[in-house]
Order: C-alpha cells, then structure tokens, then sequence
C-alpha cells in the first residue's frame, strides 16, 4: 500500500518540476525571439537612414550646385512596443562612420548601418531623433569639396 503512495507523490512533485522547467525555457526563448526581431527592426530602420544619406549624396555629387539637400524621413513612433534613438556616429576627425540605433530600455540591443566614405557630420545640425510625433530629416550640403551630412528634427 505504501509503493503505490509513495510512486504517486514522487511522480506528482515530478510533473511539477517539469511543469515549472518548461516555463521558465519557454519565457527564455520567448525572450530571445522578441529581442531577435527588434534588432531586425531596427537594422531595416538603420539601413533606410544610411541609405536615404547615401542617395543624398550622390545626388549632390550628380549637380553642380550647391544648395542644402533635405529628405523627409518616415519612422515609426517605436519598434515592437520599444522606444528607440538613432544618431550619426562619427571618428574624432569629424568624418561620419555609421548610423547607429539603439533600444532605449535595453542598452545592449544596438545595431549600426554603414554611410559611405568621405562625408562629414555637420555638428551644428545633427541631433539624436527617435521616437516623437516631430518629422525628422536627412540632410546633405556642401561646403567647397566637404560634404557634410546631418539628421534632425525638422525645425
């Protein structure tokens, strides 16, 4: 009489140490999956910005004035549910490298889209954009052979 008890609380604690296990896995992989799409996102968000500057630029370099360029950019108020920043990183020489975005609550969770070679950052116009109601811009102009390039709240 005591076998079968004693079989029957084992097996019960059993299936809710499994229970309890497949839960926390599940929540792990959950997790993971969420983070691997908002860095989808936001790499197809940085890449628009990179490529909006790069055809700036080459538009630019196609004529031979000299007036500021400026597109339109269309982002979304946030991605899958997070707020996010995108801002222009550049080298201590003031040249523009890359455009980098990153998930305001999770630091880690950033991705950089590279901008071509020989731009300059017009620090008086950058900004870090992100999330806002405000639209934001690409920018390019020229200054003599310098091509400076900028995003910014339109303002």
């Amino acid at each position: 009489m005591a076998a079968p008890t004693l079989s029957h609380i084992i097996l019960t604690g059993a299936l809710i140490a499994v229970i309890f296990t497949v839960q926390v896995f599940y929540f792990y992989v959950v997790d993971n999956i969420s983070d691997e799409m908002l860095k989808r996102e936001l790499r197809e968000l940085t890449d628009y910005v990179a490529d909006t500057i790069g055809n700036l630029y080459l538009l630019l370099n196609a004529t031979n004035t000299n007036p500021p360029l400026e597109k339109s950019l269309k982002l979304p108020m946030d991605i899958g549910g997070s707020f996010y920043s995108l801002e222009i990183l550049r080298d201590a020489g003031n040249n523009a490298l890359t455009v980098k975005g990153a998930i305001q609550r999770k630091s880690w969770l950033n991705v950089t889209s590279w901008l071509p070679r020989g731009l300059q950052v017009d620090t008086s116009r950058t900004q870090v954009i992100g999330y806002s109601g405000t639209t934001a811009v690409a920018g390019c102009r020229r200054e003599a052979s310098i091509i400076y390039v900028w995003i910014a709240y339109k303002g």
